[in-house]
């Protein structure tokens, strides 16, 4: 199984509009540290599935069937914007797996197009996807949010963005699976209270000690934890790094 980390970045992405701060400047500099909206594609052989859809040049990265399904973790606009396009495409159907979410994104639902809706993932379901185990696990944020834990060709993999926390539920049934990586949210540094709708770098780091993955990799990052770590290069443990987009897991 292998993990490509399309975009890193919160929904304000990197570089900031307008931004002068020193992460932001140096994103300018070099277009290598730029961060899109999150996503990722997982491939098991000749099988991909996207996992969420905000980038806007879905239809221009994926040629038609070059893909199997879309693991979708929730319907903010940064995860989901690029199903607005994706939708009018013609000739096949796209399964889309995420959480119950009455509201969606826009119109979504009333004018779904080529993709399918229809089945949402129950909280802690497991589906088999070709060669590739998921697992929905559910997370604590503003609209109905849902992790992954990815099971494939002798790996596993836990994808947990957007989230403030874990519920208790999450963190005892994940604390049971030995995991290879964890791909964890983490969107700023640390804060003198507990963030409200992601991680800072204290939940995230309390998080990958309660999990115990072979590897952290801290993703959904926005430009202060950038700006942050210029100054700190040296404050994460050794097993724990900061994702990167194109990075391969």
């Amino acid at each position: 199984m292998r993990l490509t980390l399309l975009g890193t970045g919160d929904a304000r992405q990197v570089p900031v509009y307008g931004c002068p701060c020193r992460a932001c400047q140096a994103a300018h500099a070099d277009p290598r540290r730029h961060r899109r909206p999150c996503s990722a594609l997982v491939e098991t052989g000749d099988q991909r599935w996207l996992i969420d859809s905000g980038l806007p040049d879905l239809t221009e990265r994926f040629p038609p069937r070059s893909f199997n399904d879309i693991l979708q973790t929730h319907y903010h606009a940064d995860h989901a914007q690029g199903l607005l396009h994706l939708r009018w495409g013609q000739g096949l159907v796209i399964p889309v797996h995420g959480p119950a979410d009455p509201h969606g994104l826009s119109d979504l639902y009333k004018h779904s197009g080529i993709l399918d809706f229809s089945q949402p993932f129950a909280p802690f379901e497991a589906r088999v996807l070709g060669d590739l185990q998921v697992t929905a696990l559910p997370l604590l944020h503003s609209k109905p949010t849902l992790g992954y834990l990815l099971e494939g060709g002798g790996r596993r993999m836990a994808y947990l963005t957007d989230t403030a926390g874990l519920p208790a539920d999450t963190t005892a049934f994940v604390q049971q699976q030995s995991l290879d990586v964890l791909v964890l949210d983490c969107s700023l540094p640390p804060q003198p209270q507990t963030p409200r709708n992601h991680n800072d770098l204290n939940l995230a780091l309390q998080i990958i000690k309660q999990l115990q993955p072979g590897q952290g990799v801290l993703n959904h990052v926005g430009h202060t934890l950038d700006a942050w770590l210029i100054e700190h290069a040296d404050a994460l443990p050794g097993h724990v790094i900061v994702a990167q987009d194109g990075m391969v897991l």
